[in-house]
């Protein structure tokens, strides 16, 4: 009986290596072989989508591991995040209140509305994101900015995952400007 069950056990090995070999010729053929289309208005195959999504996740809850410096609830942050995000060119692919994104964003992988998918990631995720970008995709990395305009227009993200209005927009970039504004009135 025991001679059996290692014979079993052993065709069973033999059988799943055979297959991880098969399968691995198949994929190998299909991404090195050309059969994958790297065309950005060909929308991926559902598997490869699926794989992308969750590798993406799974790799920036890895990676995000810094904390905020304090509160993110200092309106003085959130204003310095809107003027961050308005000048930086957020808005061109990412939209805000009121704001289209612009027509060349519909051909990033993926350019999402950030009223929709901020509240899914945590601060220190948001802030990963923004400081290295994300490959494969629209997303560059703003590592040539300091932290602390990053951890800014994080604190303005979220308050516009929680429903900005174009208004109350309107009015953190009046602010902004306002508060950005040295002695002399002139801006920065």
């Amino acid at each position: 009986m025991v001679i059996t069950f290692r014979a079993k056990t052993f065709r069973f090995l033999e059988l799943f290596g055979l297959a991880a070999i098969i399968g691995g010729i198949v994929a190998g053929t299909f991404f090195f072989g050309g059969f994958f289309s790297v065309a950005a208005n060909h929308p991926d195959p559902e598997i490869i989508n699926w794989m992308l999504i969750h590798v993406r996740k799974a790799s920036i809850a890895r990676h995000a591991t810094d904390r905020p410096p304090g509160s993110l609830d200092d309106p003085a942050l959130v204003r310095a995040g809107a003027l961050a995000y308005s000048q930086n060119g957020c808005i061109n692919c990412h939209g805000g209140p009121g704001m289209e994104p612009a027509k060349f964003s519909e051909g990033l992988n993926p350019a999402p509305n950030l009223k929709r998918v901020v509240n899914d990631l945590l601060p220190q995720e948001l802030f990963w994101i923004i400081k290295n970008g994300i490959k494969m995709t629209g997303m560059p990395a703003w590592s040539d900015h300091s932290d602390e305009e990053i951890w800014a227009t994080v604190t303005f993200l979220q308050k516009l995952g929680n429903g900005m209005t174009e208004p109350q927009y309107g009015e953190l970039i009046r602010a902004s400007m306002t508060h950005s504004m040295p002695a002399g009135g002139h801006h920065r």
